[in-house]
């Protein structure tokens, strides 16, 4: 694998060479958050979104943005530039940072820089990936991990165990439920279509507001398809016509298979794939 250049806290860097404190405290109590912004023909996709989801992030958490939104954007074009990436996904972590010790209170925000850490991932064929054409199977599980998941935190040990569980069943991912009903996949919004209606669970605290499911909304509404937010069950999702989630590193993936049971005719929909072509060729034209 060809060594990559990373940024760490201002600096541009070999990856074998990024270091961050043992107390930083995304290390010690996944004190962070995150974002991933994908790249299309060496571009950012929907930085805009991400940036001000970041922001969101921060605010609710108490903590401060280490450097501008146009030095943000400026180091994401950079390494995107230093890695030669044409298309692939940008990874971007915040902390609290450090103050070169353990303690559950925060450190002086006024004394302790948050650490930035970004990294680039090479992916070419992100767009036209061929687990796509195939489409997702899944499985549910029960979604038990703590209250706000509309904070982008790095607590990511039950959607990785969540992935893991559904590969030990020989499927692609799982889709988590709460109280009877589906919050969202490990990594992904989740959606079910019944004749030419887009159904998903609302935005709240309960799930991740989506910043690739607001673009693929606003695009199903503006080529005439009905969309109801509301929360839906998985034997109402295993009756649907088809079924979908969605990314920002795996854009609209349709979903086949929903705990054994599988949807239409078990190919990938036609609503789902539609959205897929209109959200790539949108963003493509978008990205900056």
């Amino acid at each position: 694998m060809t060594m990559r250049t990373v940024y760490v806290n201002g600096s541009y860097l070999p990856e074998n060479e990024a270091t961050i404190s043992i107390f930083d405290r995304g290390f010690l109590m996944a004190d962070g958050v995150y974002e991933v912004t994908s790249v299309l023909d060496g571009k950012l996709v929907d930085f805009d979104g991400h940036a001000l989801r970041l922001a969101r992030s921060l605010k609710e958490l108490d903590m401060r943005a280490p450097v501008s939104d146009a030095d943000l954007l400026d180091i994401h074009r950079e390494l995107v530039r230093l890695n030669d990436i044409e298309e692939g996904l940008v990874y971007l972590q915040v902390t609290r940072g450090s103050d070169g010790d353990r303690d559950f209170a925060f450190p002086d925000p006024e004394t302790t820089e948050p650490s930035l850490v970004l990294f680039t991932q090479n992916k070419p064929g992100l767009a036209d990936n061929p687990a796509a054409r195939k489409g997702a199977r899944i499985i549910s599980i029960e979604d038990i991990r703590w209250g706000r998941r509309d904070i982008k935190t790095v607590q990511l040990l039950y959607p990785s165990m969540g992935k893991m569980m559904a590969k030990k069943a020989g499927c692609d991912d799982a889709w988590m439920v709460e109280d009877g009903f589906v919050t969202e996949g490990t990594s992904n919004n989740a959606y079910i279509v019944k004749g030419n209606r887009i159904i998903t669970r609302a935005l709240s605290n309960q799930i991740l507001h989506g910043i690739t499911r607001a673009a693929v909304l606003r695009f199903a509404r503006e080529a005439q398809m009905e969309v109801e937010e509301r929360s839906f069950t998985i034997e109402e999702a295993r009756a649907a016509d088809e079924a979908f989630t969605t990314s920002a590193s795996a854009f609209v993936m349709p979903v086949v298979e929903i705990d054994g049971q599988k949807l239409g005719d078990g190919t990938p929909g036609r609503l789902a794939l539609r959205l897929r072509e209109i959200y790539i060729d949108e963003m493509r034209k978008a990205a900056i």
